[in-house]
């Protein structure tokens, strides 16, 4: 699971990477200040859980007490990723409203996430 969690988090930050910049320089003259707004918060957010998803990777190879928790909390940012931030790519390009309302499902992931790395927090041993 380590290698896998890995190589997703490395996806997803590079992707973000390339999202900011094609964001940038490429959409800078086609979407509207407030489109262009919310695809860079579905980069910022992308990145953001990519990184924590390498810390998950990290927690992982510490500790096999804590493992469901860990693997909880990466598929939850992963899931968290791809509704959140693809919600607010797919909302800010195509001008499709109610793909907002998508958005806080993947809010919630991303929540989950971070409580399942709460948990996992009290399952190390010292």
């Amino acid at each position: 699971m380590v290698q896998i969690l890995m190589g997703i988090a490395a996806l997803l930050g590079g992707l973000a990477v390339a999202g900011g910049a094609f964001a940038s320089h490429a959409l800078k003259d086609k979407l509207s200040d407030r489109a262009l707004e919310i695809f860079e918060t579905g980069t910022r957010y992308q990145m953001y859980h990519a990184l924590a998803l390498l810390l998950v990777v990290v927690l992982l190879t510490q500790s096999q007490a804590a493992q469901t928790w860990l693997n909880s909390a990466g598929i939850a940012f992963i899931v968290g990723t791809i509704i959140f931030s693809g919600s607010l790519y797919a909302l800010s390009l195509s001008g499709i409203k109610w793909l907002g309302a998508i958005t806080p499902i993947g809010g919630a992931a991303y929540l989950i996430g971070w409580g399942c790395l709460a948990i996992a927090a009290f399952s190390f041993k010292s």
